[in-house]
């Protein structure tokens, strides 16, 4: 048997005897109250053909959501010490989201992954280790991409989403090609929670209701490794349903196809953790809340006006330098906005990019 056969088999026993407890979960599903808890106001699948780009920060061509409406997304996770309080506050309002997955993060705890899932939340792609993309080569990106893909994939043991957020939102043309030619829908932001360095509860409802207040409606970036996202994600639900906003859930029309020798490189890896795992095994025990089984109100696909965006390679393997006359192309988010609302500007500065760790653990570790 292949370490991938062998990889695969791990996470297909214990998926099938974790979805055991699903009829139990059910009926705390059904207890959620509509007037106190979000739920799910409206399923809008996304077609991800030829990569439609989503996300007005960015991109727009596309805007689906009514006012009012959000969309709640998490990325560069899971993380065993922070992502199960997510899930906790949004299972309290029966709501769904939207997680942008690290590889590595993902192929150090499989079952976090699983149970993400199994809650009926939508799993997509953040690379394999974060980095920042218009800094690689062709060829180290193509490895970012892929690999982040491939390793969600062996560690959830079914096909992901074909959705894929660009760490840093640093998005090289030279990417997007790769992206449209592989059937991946690009997410952008509208709204930042900037909670990455925001360390308190005060600011980053600042930064979420502010945005709102100024956009009205917006997918919103959080990260689910964040503590101070972990602590106060619960209280930030409940005045989002107070004001009165609406959650979409996000959901593929197809899954994410891979590519078989990053699939290896993925397959050894999570066979090397589930053996290590083994031995020094965690909890088995896997909370499972059946998908709320609304029929998608409706479907995103790539408008004609958004064409795939032509690029040209330098001598050195990088991109040409980037013009986008019908598109805001920004490379990062921009700065932490003001405690008075204030739309972004169209065009946004740059930001210092902070590590893994700095994401993690705060600035202390720069």
């Amino acid at each position: 048997m292949m370490l991938r056969d062998f990889a695969a088999a791990l996470v297909f026993g214990m998926t099938s005897a974790s979805i055991a407890a699903a009829p139990v979960l059910a009926e705390t599903n059904r207890t959620c109250d509509p007037k106190k808890t979000l739920g799910v106001e409206r399923v809008v699948e996304i077609d991800s053909a030829n990569g439609p780009r989503i996300g007005q920060v960015q991109y727009k061509a596309i805007d689906f959501l009514e006012p009012g409406e959000v969309v709640l997304t998490f990325d560069d996770g899971p993380s065993r010490q922070t992502t199960p309080a997510v899930l906790d506050a949004l299972s309290a309002h029966c709501t769904k989201a939207t997680f942008f997955m690290v590889g590595r993060m993902a192929i150090s705890d499989p079952e976090m992954v699983r149970k993400v899932d199994a809650l009926g939340h939508t799993v997509a792609s953040h690379t394999w280790s974060h980095k920042n993309l218009a800094r690689q080569s062709s060829q180290q990106a193509e490895r970012e991409v892929e690999l982040g893909i491939s390793a969600i994939t062996a560690a959830l043991g079914k096909p992901i989403a074909p959705f894929f957020r660009f760490p840093y939102l640093s998005d090289p043309r030279r990417v997007i090609s790769h992206l449209e030619e592989r059937n991946q829908a690009i997410l952008s932001i509208d709204v930042d929670s900037y909670d990455w360095r925001a360390r308190s509860r005060s600011i980053m409802f600042n930064n979420v209701l502010s945005q709102l207040k100024s956009r009205g409606k917006g997918i919103i970036l959080f990260h689910d490794i964040q503590r101070v996202t972990a602590t106060n994600i619960s209280a930030l639900l409940d005045e989002l349903k107070e004001r009165g906003y609406k959650v979409v859930h996000l959901v593929p029309k197809n899954t994410a196809a891979t590519i078989a020798s990053y699939d290896r490189i993925a397959g050894e890896m999570l066979a090397k953790r589930e053996v290590a795992a083994a031995a020094k095994p965690l909890t088995t025990r896997s909370m499972v809340w059946p998908i709320s089984g609304k029929e998608p109100a409706e479907t995103v696909v790539r408008p004609p006006e958004q064409e795939s965006l032509p690029w040209t390679k330098t001598a050195n393997g990088r991109e040409a330098k980037d013009s986008r006359p019908n598109e805001s192309r920004v490379t990062s988010a921009a700065p932490q906005p003001a405690r008075t609302p204030a739309a972004r500007p169209a065009q946004q500065p740059r930001r210092s990019e902070p590590t893994l760790m700095e994401l993690m653990f705060g600035p202390q570790f720069r």
